[in-house]
């Protein structure tokens, strides 16, 4: 699909979203989740959506799935630190930084809500931190980034 950030593709493994990449992908395959996946990201660019409710597939490890389900709690608009989330999770802030820079579904699981505690920290989505400064203004969140 096209976006505000970029062309983006959704990949499905057939019941559950599995992976968002930046770029046109090689298959047009017609799933309802990947439908109602696109519908949503639609929704979302313009505005009408502060909420993905899409059956996801996060692999990885047990870590990184529980990290991205609580970047998934993170409410539109908001953001939270690395070190917030390293102390719920009794993990450190680096660990964390690595989770969500391995997050295989952005803006649907979205990472671009944690930010560093002195900073924006990274995105290692497709443009970087201007992508992450992009989602965070799209979201209202840009008096954080003054």
């Amino acid at each position: 699909m096209s976006s505000p950030i970029g062309p983006l593709t959704v990949v499905s493994d057939g019941s559950a979203i599995t992976a968002l990449q930046w770029g046109e992908g090689g298959t047009q395959d017609t799933t309802p989740e990947l439908t109602e996946a696109l519908a949503q990201l639609a929704a979302y660019f313009r505005g009408g959506l502060t909420r993905f409710d899409l059956p996801l597939n996060v692999g990885g490890s047990e870590f990184q799935r529980r990290v991205c389900d609580a970047m998934r709690e993170i409410p539109f608009g908001e953001t939270v630190t690395y070190g917030d989330l390293a102390t719920r999770m009794g993990a450190s802030p680096q660990a964390i930084g690595n989770a969500c820079g391995g997050n295989p579904i952005p803006v649907i699981i979205p990472c671009h809500r944690v930010l560093a505690a002195s900073g924006l920290g990274g995105y290692s989505g497709e443009g970087g931190v201007e992508t992450k400064v992009w989602l965070l203004r799209h979201e209202g969140a840009a008096g954080l980034l003054i």
